[in-house]
């Protein structure tokens, strides 16, 4: 999925551009924990991804597995929105575990 690819891009050098990709609630639940987004995000430490990665779609939620990262999204009116990102396999039957993610 394009959006994936942009905002592990923008993570690298354009953290303003990455907080516009955020789904609202994930970036409400950044900002609640960490401060503005533009400043809180480059902390998160996400892994350096690129594509150009597989993607799964279901219904108007997605996981895009890219080399170096898991990210999750969701379809909003403006677009699809990353809802979580520096996600790692936490093993069969378990959720996924994100350093950025919402509620």
């Amino acid at each position: 999925m394009d959006a994936a690819l942009r905002f592990a891009t923008a993570v690298q050098g354009d953290a303003g551009t990455a907080c516009d990709l955020l789904a609202p609630g994930t970036r409400q639940e950044l900002e609640d924990q960490d401060g503005p987004c533009p400043t809180a995000l480059p902390d998160q430490n996400l892994p350096r991804a690129s594509g150009p990665g597989e993607a799964e779609v279901y219904g108007k939620d997605a996981i895009v597995r890219l080399s170096g990262d898991t990210i999750f999204l969701a379809r909003f009116d403006e677009g699809w929105r990353v809802t979580a990102a520096g996600c790692v396999d936490a093993g069969k039957d378990k959720p996924y575990s994100c350093s950025v993610k919402g509620n």
